[in-house]
């Protein structure tokens, strides 16, 4: 009898931006499946590597690569900002190129080299109808049916942005997941708590779908930037202070594009035994 051929070990590398942390994985290397049970053994930071989001690296006919995330409790997130411009950022430095097509569950995405080691994405267009975000019911986006009547923006990914007097004084534990698991947002949401330094910048902290607080979120600040341009707040172009650091988000006419630093921190290897254990 024919035994099956034993898992080999399965590379990764360990990456932040602004102290968003992914494991990120290059499916084109190796024809293993991810699944859901995996990525969450994964983002166990006792038992697997973790992270906040999970990036799988595959190739596309139409693009330079493709990516899928996944959120630290397995669940799939459609776009993770800051893990594109992580991967964007590597995959220039091993091709020797200045721009890329990305292909995500949002669309094909650009990235490109913005100078001084930084990287810079274009996430799309936002969305701002209530269809869209997707919203359990017609509300007005601007201004939903919730205690501090936050805005409602989708990004590929749903969320919730309340502009707040200090964003240091908010118990983002406690109303983050409540927020989150609101019936207002049938696919659940990312929250974010924000207060206005100046009409140019804003301080941001963020409550993450499927994994909770983080120290930056790529897709978060697009909101927030978003948000408060049509709340009037800001202008378009913003610098956003977050936990993790500062990033800077500009809605242009094609879509918004945030800008921000990367760090490929190390390369691991997820051992057959860990692989075969996983269920």
């Amino acid at each position: 009898m024919m035994q099956d051929a034993p898992q080999p070990p399965l590379p990764f590398m360990k990456m932040h931006g602004l102290g968003n942390d992914f494991v990120v994985i290059d499916a084109r290397q190796t024809s293993m499946a991810m699944t859901a049970p995996l990525a969450a053994l994964l983002a166990d930071r006792h038992r697997g590597v973790g992270f906040d989001q999970l990036a799988v690296i595959g190739s596309d006919p139409e693009a330079d690569l493709s990516l899928a995330f996944y959120n630290a409790d397995g669940s799939v997130s459609a776009a993770c900002g800051n893990a594109t411009r992580c991967v964007a950022r590597h995959e220039m430095a091993r091709t020797g190129k200045t721009t890329l097509t990305i292909r995500t569950e949002r669309g094909l995405l650009d990235a490109v080299d913005a100078g001084h080691g930084l990287t810079a994405v274009n996430m799309g267009r936002p969305q701002l109808d209530w269809r869209d975000i997707p919203l359990a019911r017609e509300v007005d986006t601007l201004s939903l049916p919730i205690d501090g009547t936050p805005v409602a923006t989708g990004m590929g990914n749903p969320h919730c942005t309340f502009f707040v007097a200090d964003a240091e004084a908010v118990d983002l534990a406690a109303r983050g997941p409540e927020i989150e698991h609101h019936p207002l947002f049938p696919q659940r949401t990312n929250v974010q708590f924000a207060h206005v330094i100046r009409p140019d910048h804003l301080r941001m902290r963020v409550w993450e779908r499927g994994t909770g607080i983080t120290l930056a979120s790529g897709s978060s600040s697009c909101a927030v930037a978003v948000a408060a341009a049509r709340r009037g707040l800001t202008g378009r172009t913003v610098t956003i202070a977050l936990d993790g650091g500062t990033i800077t988000v500009d809605w242009r006419a094609d879509g918004v594009w945030m800008t921000g630093p990367t760090a490929h921190v190390f390369d691991g290897m997820l051992t057959a035994e860990f692989l075969e254990a996983a269920p």
